[in-house]
């Protein structure tokens, strides 16, 4: 008969490190003293093996065992039965959890379908070199597995291009002097058949275009410190009827640009002017001057070269992922790079119109701080798409390094800075990166955090890289994120520190 094979695995000290914990040293051995006199004494009345009936075994002293106390958190790969209430095993495996050692999976679209959740949006928090990036991308290449489309909507540090390049795709590059040019104001797929469409369907898609194009430009207006007033809000509307041809009624919409807006609003029509309520062409340029001026200043400046003429690039939805790099333009400037975000991200949603039932996207939104410090009107837009996300069919994936991100658009108590609360609202599901004590306590009062899993995020979080606290809903898990050999090169972010190896 074979002998037993030889069981080849982690042994029990190595399963209690693995997840924390560490095992007493075993004690020393007990002096027996003289063992054949103690022997003689004890085995009076029992042969040497016992005597030979269930229950009657024999032993002189009992084991030198050592009691180890410790938490389920620490001995979860000794005892894999214990149970939590978890999540369904649908979407992508991103790891295990480390209190159950099961795999976790996230599968936004389905925990809002089974009513975990109210709304897909995912927001991640976490100091640089915790895994963040490192956890973003493993979900957004895992979940092109179950055909998810992802729209990297401004990549300011150019972490998503080598994503990209392992799919297949190349991104698409966005800076001064490269052929590259993108209209926010693009009509996208909703003007699509729009001669063969019903009036009330036209009704409809001009709303949401007006809307859109209305919400990215006072955003732009505010980035120099003006705010445009209902009156100048007004105007803005009256102009882009004009000048698409909506006002005309003439069956069609022509496409748009800021500085064509920029020049009607500068030297308006009497036309235009009566059209607005104005008594006259001088009252108009007198009462929307600021907002004139503002939009004017960055036609000259920001958008020059980038934004304000027709697009010269096509999205293919159907590659993976697209994205469009801004990593060119980070060193132009906060200003630059916010208005750059404004601008792409308001394209990218009318590129995302119209898509079929069933159709996911993932919108990733990196470094949103410099968008959401433009003022009011950007962190309105931002707003706005989290709230239409799950309507839409969209994923929305916010980045940030902590919570003041978020609340340093504005002063304390102004209207951005309560917006800016509310939208974590409208995230329901929070990743939790290595924070320190102090951001720490910023997240448990912004987020809802106990005493434990506050003490999480600042203490065993920060014990190695990929260790985040998912608050899923009201649920809270301790996820440690793997990735394989393959996607280890993929997802380093740290290529700026090292140095290249010689030929």
């Amino acid at each position: 008969m074979a002998g037993r094979r030889p069981v080849n695995g982690r042994s029990l000290p190595d399963l209690v490190t693995d997840y924390g914990g560490r095992l007493p040293d075993a004690p020393p051995p007990p002096d027996r003293g003289n063992g054949r006199r103690d022997a003689a004494l004890l085995r009076a009345s029992a042969p040497a093996r016992g005597h030979a009936r269930a229950g009657h075994g024999w032993s002189p002293v009992p084991a030198p065992l050592v009691v180890y106390r410790a938490s389920t958190a620490e001995i979860g790969g000794i005892f894999p039965l214990l149970t939590a209430e978890g999540l369904p095993p649908t979407g992508a495996l991103m790891g295990y959890d480390s209190v159950t050692a099961g795999g976790f999976y996230v599968d936004p679209v389905g925990w809002v379908l089974k009513q975990i959740v109210t709304n897909p949006n995912l927001i991640f928090f976490g100091k640089p070199g915790q895994g963040k990036s490192t956890t973003v991308k493993a979900f957004l290449l895992r979940m092109m597995l179950f055909n998810a489309r992802v729209l990297v909507a401004g990549d300011v540090k150019g972490e998503y291009e080598p994503l990209c390049r392992a799919v297949g795709v190349e991104p698409i590059a966005l800076g001064l002097g490269l052929p590259a040019r993108i209209n926010p104001l693009d009509l996208g797929p909703l003007a699509q058949g729009w001669d063969r469409l019903a009036a009330a369907e036209r009704g409809t898609r001009a709303a949401l275009i007006f809307a859109r194009w209305v919400v990215l430009l006072k955003a732009l207006i505010g980035v120099r410190g003006v705010r445009a007033t209902p009156s100048d809000e007004n105007a803005i509307a009256t102009v882009l009827a004009e000048l698409s041809g909506w006002s005309r009624g003439d069956g069609r919409l022509r496409t748009v640009t800021i500085p064509e807006v920029h020049h009607a609003l500068s030297r308006p029509t009497p036309e235009l002017a009566d059209a607005c309520r104005y008594s006259g062409v001088r009252e108009m340029v007198d009462a929307t001057r600021q907002s004139t001026d503002a939009l004017g200043t960055l036609v000259r400046g920001a958008l020059a070269g980038l934004f304000d003429s027709a697009t010269t690039i096509r999205l293919d939805w159907r590659a993976p992922i697209q994205s469009l790099s801004l990593r060119r333009l980070d060193d132009l400037g906060d200003e630059v790079v916010g208005v750059a975000l404004a601008c792409v991200n308001s394209w990218s949603r009318a590129m995302t119109d119209l898509r079929r039932p069933g159709e996911i996207t993932i919108v990733v939104r990196d470094e949103v701080w410099r968008q959401m410090r433009l003022g009011v009107g950007a962190v309105q837009s931002l707003d706005s798409d989290l709230r239409l996300s799950r309507n839409d069919g969209e994923i929305q994936i916010i980045v940030a390094h902590k919570p003041s991100d978020l609340l340093s658009v504005g002063a304390a108590g102004s209207q951005e800075v309560a917006i800016a609360k509310d939208m974590m609202a409208l995230c329901d599901t929070k990743v939790m990166f290595a924070q320190d004590p102090k951001i720490a306590d910023e997240l448990r009062e912004l987020v809802g955090l106990n005493d434990v899993s506050r003490d999480w995020v600042c203490g065993w979080a920060r014990q190695r890289t990929g260790r985040a606290v998912w608050m899923v809903g009201d649920r809270l898990f301790k996820v440690t994120t793997v990735r394989t050999p393959v996607e280890a090169p993929i997802f380093d972010t740290n290529t700026a520190l090292v140095a290249e190896s010689p030929p």
